[in-house]
């Protein structure tokens, strides 16, 4: 947990007539890759004929020209790219999820996590439930599918099941002939739908899927709501609608691309804001300002531009590396900052930098980078978070599941400058960070900074909760008091 990692990715295309649309799910799960990198998948829809392919890695290497091409035609499909929040990330847990029932098929692609996960399951498991995965995914198949048997429509079921789920969930649920795309009540993460010229629809977790395979943004699906694709059209059920919505507002610090609209809002613009909001915070006396790619370069740039002091180019990532590295021993692994990124020496020998990245969490991964900012002849080194100290779990799909390892627990902002070497660190100031997008300061969620959690927290909120355990079961988290 050097780094703080994704959520997921759906997508989900509904097509007026057959095409290939695995290629189209392939691309937009290109554009989603930074959600998540352990697993990709998808499923085409052929007159009612699901064909699935998924696999553990990244989409180039999951998905060959054979595989995409054995895929075939069809009028829908849906992807997933996943990073494991809930369970391990080997290719049991890959998504998406694919159930056939009593009444035909479905398949389910899922961001986010319950916080009611761990009760549900041993409920459906008590009742003779066998799961083939350790994710929640597969606890809110199972709901749905439970509802289908005994109810007249997909869309019947989902909404019975929203009343049984309790937390974050995104979803994309594709039957023999429908195409429905669902957000949580409180509007955890993004969902967004669009569409094409040749009629298609699309839905993803992130606008800039659509970009990727040609389509308009229209909207994002409302917190609550659920939308219906059928060859007759477009429906909406606002059912579950009219909460207080509470989007992730981490969302625009770090995890959505810098390129992709949500609710309304550029996710660069709300990124420079964070950075402008830190030069009113920090007033540093500093030669040059840089951001740790990629996603501290909005905050850097914004930082410049608000204190006059120079925007410049500090480091040089390698592009084929992406936000995960998996390296082999735990040498390497200490050592992988230095494959990830490459100080710029010539912009930094002698100068006083004000470094901005996108967080701070335990803290190995900055100490290591202003390590190598010294080596490059760095004078001084400040570092700036532009999002708060991280303080507390996040139950929603981030993966931070305890405070034991996060720095801001347990030190002092002093003692974190010493520990990672620099020579003063700020955080962006709890109270900004609901104003990133411009707006009112409400419909947020900023547990993980202030604690403040929408929703009961969960009784196993582990990440290995799901896990069988060959070791004694008092060692499973699960079992822990």
């Amino acid at each position: 947990m050097s780094q703080i990692h994704e959520e997921c990715g759906v997508f989900g295309i509904f097509a007026p007539q057959k095409q290939d649309v695995a290629s189209t799910a392939y691309y937009a799960l290109f554009a989603l890759q930074h959600r998540g990198q352990e697993s990709a998948g998808i499923v085409v829809n052929d007159d009612g004929v699901f064909r699935t392919f998924k696999d553990a890695g990244l989409v180039n290497d999951v998905f060959s020209a054979d595989a995409l091409q054995n895929l075939g035609e069809g009028n829908m499909a849906i992807g997933h790219v996943r990073y494991s929040t809930t369970g391990s990330g080997g290719r049991e847990n890959a998504q998406p999820i694919v159930v056939n029932h009593l009444k035909g098929n479905m398949a389910l692609a899922h961001n986010g996590n319950l916080v009611n996960a761990s009760e549900l399951r041993d409920e459906l498991e008590n009742d003779g439930s066998i799961f083939h995965t350790t994710s929640d995914s597969e606890v809110i198949s199972y709901i749905i599918t439970k509802e289908r048997v005994k109810r007249g429509s997909i869309e019947e079921a989902v909404l019975a099941a929203m009343d049984r789920l309790k937390g974050a969930y995104s979803l994309i649920v594709m039957s023999p002939s429908k195409l429905l795309a669902v957000r949580d009540p409180l509007g955890f993460h993004p969902l967004c739908f669009g569409k094409r010229e040749d009629g298609a629809y699309v839905v993803a977790s992130e606008s800039c899927a659509l970009d990727a395979v040609g389509a308009s943004l229209i909207r994002e699906v409302e917190p609550g709501e659920m939308l219906v694709f059928t060859k007759d059209g477009l429906l909406s059920d606002r059912s579950h609608c009219g909460g207080e919505k509470h989007l992730c507002v981490f969302e625009y610090l770090y995890i959505a691309r810098p390129d992709s609209i949500i609710e309304g809002c550029s996710v660069h613009e709300a990124r420079k804001q964070a950075g402008r909001f830190l030069a009113g915070q920090y007033k540093l006396d500093a030669d040059i300002v840089v951001g740790v790619p990629d996603s501290g370069l909005d905050a850097a740039y914004g930082y410049a531009e608000a204190s006059g002091i120079p925007y410049g180019i500090g480091f040089i990532k390698n592009k084929y590396i992406g936000r995960t590295f998996i390296a082999p021993g735990q040498a390497a692994r200490e050592d992988r900052v230095r494959i990830k990124l490459n100080v710029l020496k010539s912009a930094i020998a002698g100068k006083r930098v004000v470094m901005v990245d996108d967080s701070i969490v335990r803290g190995t991964t900055c100490a290591r980078i202003v390590k190598m900012l010294r080596s490059a002849g760095a004078k001084e080194v400040h570092v700036l978070s532009s999002a708060p100290a991280f303080l507390n779990p996040c139950y929603y799909g981030t993966d931070i599941d305890s405070r034991e390892n996060l720095i801001a627990c347990n030190h002092t902002v002093e003692e974190i400058a010493e520990i990672i070497g620099a020579d003063s660190v700020g955080y962006l100031d709890l109270s900004k960070v609901a104003y990133l997008t411009g707006g009112d300061g409400k419909g947020f969620c900023t547990a993980c900074f202030d604690g403040n959690y929408p929703t009961e927290e969960p009784t196993v909120s582990a990440k290995s909760r799901f896990e069988r355990w060959e070791r004694p079961i008092s060692e499973n988290p699960k079992y822990r008091k």
